[in-house]
């Protein structure tokens, strides 16, 4: 992966690439890696706006299509890696994407490269929604180089704001210590996005007992990472744009991100951090004597030393096309179940695309590191087989919504319409909960399992996900479905 010379640049200013995947995050490593795969033959490209892109590692089957995985940072300059090759091997330029000339099939970077292409897959991703974007004490997480910046902020600070209430959000308010929280968020209850009101109760004990166990105990933090597959990269790198002193977009945090980091504050707090505003939002901020005064819609103020915006995503794509590309209603370039856009020989996958295609009864869309990778390795299958004029279907993947993170400490797996999503009211809910150890819960309809989500207890997963496929009749078994004394998985597995 070492950077090439002067003369490479020159070298490669026209380049012709058959398969041409841009963004460095995990949808766009995945869809070159699988293309790198199926034809080992074929030049492919990378473009990325970093020179340090994700890898998916240590890849785990939880159930029959349902994976946990870490995600690998991999720097393109490693010069441990500049003499292993692939045949071939997959190109990477750092750079950025200005144009599409869709009828000549070529692309142009903002570097000026001309970069020819017989298919392109856009994997650009998406870029965090900040409540203010022109104010230094206002900070979005999205990538690494957003939380190395939340670090230097954390050293010398005293009181933060943390406005919004997903995945992130709700990861940064059980691993932010040594520091005063107020979190904002807008529902009633924490960590809306994945979890109802009972398992976010469940979830908030867990804040409690942190604080009277000691944070720090149990951590983790230096946990080795073996990769089970790693493809290797080289990178070609202008001078220009080393040169450049310029924000450069990197790819979004992959699962338990916050284990490579210290979220450590200046402050010996003893309050009840962190201390919730439930069903509010930001009214008004203003800089005051070096720090931030924020008041809510409620009137109420809080000074702190800056604000960790947190609030969801909008999807990336900042370049031209000469053929419009169709957008979903979410502003997401639209795609159909081949990850195809309406622009010929053009693919998009991940947080840039919407998935406008006919949704299995199991399955919806949601900006997570799950679905990037699985629609990063549907386009690279989808694009292999246009060029073989090979027929191949939808991966089963997409039949079943499926997500496995990480919440306050606990394990989760999410399965099908696991907060009731898309039934309406016609459904009910069985929920097994044990303070401290698991929550879990069942969505029905018509004595049908529609979705399942586990905290702390993850061993039903398996079990779960052949229910909910199988469409098994419950009605026999009633409420002992969840019964602890009984061993559903001797019955269904």
């Amino acid at each position: 992966m070492a950077s090439n010379s002067g003369d490479d640049i020159t070298q490669f200013e026209e380049h012709t690439s058959t398969f041409l995947v841009v963004g460095g995050g995990i949808a766009g490593v995945t869809c070159a890696e699988t293309l790198a795969i199926y034809h080992p033959e074929k030049n492919i490209t990378l473009i990325t706006e970093s020179s340090v892109i994700k890898t998916v590692a240590n890849l785990e089957p939880v159930a029959r299509y349902v994976y946990k995985f870490d995600v690998k940072e991999q720097s393109l300059s490693d010069k441990s890696s500049c003499h292993v090759s692939f045949s071939p091997a997959i190109v990477t330029i750092v750079d950025r994407l200005k144009t599409i000339e869709a009828l000549n099939h070529f692309v142009i970077t903002e570097n000026g490269r001309r970069i020819y292409y017989k298919y392109l897959c856009l994997c650009t991703g998406a870029t965090p929604n900040l409540v203010l974007d022109n104010n230094p004490r206002v900070i979005g997480i999205r990538d690494t180089d957003s939380v190395l910046t939340l670090q230097d902020f954390l050293k010398h600070a005293k009181k933060v704001t943390l406005l919004g209430n997903g995945g992130i959000a709700s990861e940064l308010a059980y691993e932010l210590h040594g520091i005063e929280v107020h979190w904002v968020v807008k529902d009633n209850h924490i960590a809306s996005t994945f979890v109802d009101p009972g398992a976010a109760h469940f979830l908030q004990e867990s804040i409690h007992l942190k604080q009277r166990e000691g944070s720090n105990a149990d951590k983790e933090k230096t946990q080795s990472i073996s990769v089970v597959k790693r493809l290797r990269y080289k990178e070609i790198q202008s001078k220009e744009l080393c040169k450049e002193n310029r924000k450069i977009r990197g790819a979004a945090l992959g699962p338990d991100w916050h284990r490579n980091f210290t979220l450590t504050g200046n402050a010996l707090t003893t309050t009840d951090s962190p201390i919730i505003h439930y069903k509010t939002h930001i009214k008004e901020i203003t800089d005051e004597n070096k720090k931030l005064l924020i008041t809510l819609n409620n009137d109420e103020r809080i000074e702190c030393d800056f604000l960790i915006s947190a609030i969801g995503v909008e999807p990336h794509h900042n370049y031209s096309c000469s053929i419009p590309l169709s957008m979903g209603s979410d502003g997401g370039i639209a795609v159909n179940d081949m990850m195809e856009t309406n622009v010929l020989d053009i693919y998009a996958a991940g947080d840039v695309c919407t998935a406008m295609w006919e949704h299995g009864d199991h399955w919806f869309q949601m900006r997570l590191w799950t679905q990037a990778r699985q629609m990063g390795c549907m386009a690279g299958r989808s694009m292999g087989a246009k060029l073989t004029k090979e027929v191949i279907y939808q991966d089963f993947c997409f039949e079943l919504f499926g997500h496995v993170t990480q919440l306050f400490g606990y394990p989760v797996v999410l399965l099908g319409r696991y907060n009731g999503q898309g039934l309406g009211t016609d459904y009910e809910l069985l929920i097994r909960s044990t303070a401290g150890k698991e929550y879990i819960k069942f969505v029905l309809q018509n004595g049908r399992l529609r979705g399942a989500m586990l905290i702390g207890n993850t061993e039903l997963a398996e079990t779960c996900e052949n229910l909910i496929l199988n469409k098994i009749d419950l009605t026999p078994y009633g409420d002992d479905i969840l019964n602890p004394d009984i061993d559903i998985e001797d019955y269904f597995d």
